[in-house]
């Protein structure tokens, strides 16, 4: 990723997905916080870092937030500077190594055991052989029974390796390569392993702690620490039948894990029943407008400080840049979308600046999309929200629903909702709402 001195390198330094923990130090704008959660001293990211470096009985964190809103940048940041005072954390990219489509909790599991074997292999952490006696007698069986390595071979581990040996290490990251690879594209072999855990998973959680415990040992007394991404884009049902029927098996482990969560759930009258288990915080919006309506000037400031830490500000005209601010609701995912179709229109003119007619052609074919999401029976409730009803909404259903599609944002610590200004664009123009 480049600092974008054209046009035509825009879109580069606004790709989608998140900030590279390399990227961090030269593109990162570390202060959305109080734009976000409207105090300057909150922070749902800091309370997750601190409470992560505290062992505690609740280690197990859900992390909401709106798609686009930036919840992996900032994980990413958390990360970087975990890492920097010696702890070792592990990004699972869930979108990668499972069918999101079909997932199920024992898999989550899986993954937690090759993501505590990579960081043991990666900090030269040595297991006792009763540890590694257990990983493999655990998964032997399964193995040679169904021959998870690519080629279709058996797995045969070395029974009694000595722990000084590096490589029954890469042995066992061999074997859940393979295990991954089934999880995503065998439907056969991955019910096979799904049952092994459900049979099982008191004691696979044990052999994990103790890993987990020699890493710890290892670190001086610093535990390793998990983060699942993607889980967030998980369909809703899927997400609440994963961590609802099973809560007490994904957050029974005794070391820092963090799973990000659909915010949708958060409506749920039973979502409660999930703090028993989890810590769960909220990564709010950029709000680029106040509850009442009015223009929220520090939001703007911020979002214009993220674009201008990517590209010239030579490259905008100062009202387009107004306009992608206003339109885009505080997303980070639509800002980011709109101007690279806006800066793709303004090349094509073989134009050295995005203008504001840029911007306005690339809204349109965001609010087209947003719009396609939407029914008439979802009409009046949309203009109820627009026309001021935004902290207490009865229609929670109804509400779930919007804010899956993204057409309605919630905001910061009031948890406020306010219609996307696009969605908010077609309502007017159908007269369903009154212009401005």
């Amino acid at each position: 990723m480049k600092f974008a001195e054209t046009i035509q390198n825009i879109p580069n330094a606004f790709r989608p997905g998140p900030l590279k923990i390399e990227e961090l130090g030269q593109f990162y704008y570390d202060k959305t916080m109080s734009v976000r959660t409207g105090d300057a001293y909150i922070s749902p990211i800091e309370d997750i870092y601190e409470a992560c470096k505290v062992p505690s009985e609740q280690n197990t964190f859900l992390l909401l937030g709106h798609k686009g809103c930036g919840k992996s940048t900032e994980l990413n940041d958390m990360a970087s500077r975990l890492a920097k005072e010696g702890y070792e954390i592990h990004m699972v990219q869930c979108g990668a190594d499972l069918d999101l489509n079909n997932p199920l909790y024992a898999d989550l599991l899986i993954l937690m055991g090759e993501a505590l074997v990579t960081i043991a292999d990666r900090t030269g952490c040595r297991l006792d052989t009763d540890t590694i006696e257990t990983v493999e007698n655990f998964w032997q069986e399964e193995a040679e029974e169904i021959g998870t390595l690519t080629d279709g071979s058996s797995v045969e581990l070395e029974s009694g390796v000595s722990s000084e040996s590096p490589e029954i290490l890469s042995g066992l990251l061999h074997l859940f390569a393979g295990i991954k690879s089934d999880l995503r594209y065998s439907e056969e072999n991955r019910t096979c392993y799904r049952n092994r855990i459900a049979k099982r998973s008191s004691e696979w959680i044990f052999a994990m702690e103790k890993i987990a415990d020699a890493i710890t040992e290892t670190l001086d007394g610093r535990q390793p620490i998990l983060i699942f991404e993607d889980l967030d884009k998980l369909n809703p049902q899927d997400a609440w039948d994963v961590f609802y029927r099973h809560a007490a098996t994904l957050a029974g482990v005794s070391f820092p894990v963090i799973y990000t969560f659909p915010i949708s759930l958060s409506y749920r009258p039973d979502f409660a029943a999930l703090e028993g288990y989890f810590t769960w915080k909220t990564l709010p919006m950029i709000k680029q407008e106040n509850s009442d309506g009015t223009p929220c000037e520090a939001g703007y400031e911020t979002i214009r400080k993220i674009i201008f830490m990517r590209a010239s500000s030579a490259l905008f005209e100062e009202e387009a840049v107004t306009l992608l601010i206003q339109k885009t609701g505080g997303s980070l995912r639509d800002l980011f979308m709109v101007l690279n179709a806006g800066a793709q229109r303004a090349n094509r003119r073989r134009s050295e600046r995005v203008e504001q007619e840029d911007v306005q052609k690339a809204l349109e074919q965001l609010k087209t999309s947003l719009t396609r999401r939407i029914e008439r029976r979802h009409y009046p409730f949309l203009a109820e929200i627009y026309r001021g009803n935004r902290e207490r909404i009865e229609d929670q259903k109804m509400l779930l629903e919007m804010l899956q599609a993204n057409t309605v944002l919630e905001y910061n610590g009031k948890r406020w909702h306010n219609v996307h200004p696009l969605v908010a664009d077609f309502l007017k123009e159908q007269d369903l709402i009154g212009h401005d």
